[in-house]
């Protein structure tokens, strides 16, 4: 998959998928094609225990190396498999880009 600039992120209608690419955005370049790939429908096999592992260091957050940040990012995996959390993070997503859009990189665009 080719890298998408920000303007063409912006301009795709699906909420979700605009809003998961641009937190893809804001990770490291050479973490960008592993989430891409990770997100294809054929890599649920390994999406699946990804999501539950990053869950579960993440409840283990007290300990070195795993953090509180794998939490998110295993809910956001798991959100591709099962909509109950694809309705959670599309909320909190959303939220997000009205509350807090620098999250998601857009203080630029609406600066400009």
């Amino acid at each position: 998959m080719t890298e998408r600039t920000l303007t063409e992120i912006l301009e795709i209608e699906d909420d979700h998928e605009r809003r998961i690419e641009l937190l893809i955005l804001r990770l490291p370049e050479k973490a960008r094609p592993a989430v891409r790939w990770m997100r294809k429908p054929q890599a649920r096999w390994a999406r699946i225990p990804a999501g539950i592992l990053l869950i579960c260091g993440g409840f283990l957050s007290i300990l070195p190396v795993l953090g509180l940040w794998m939490l998110p990012l295993g809910i956001v995996l798991l959100s591709e498999d099962v909509a109950f959390l694809r309705r959670l993070t599309d909320r909190a997503l959303a939220w997000v880009e009205r509350r807090k859009p620098h999250w998601l990189g857009l203080e630029t665009v609406k600066a400009s």
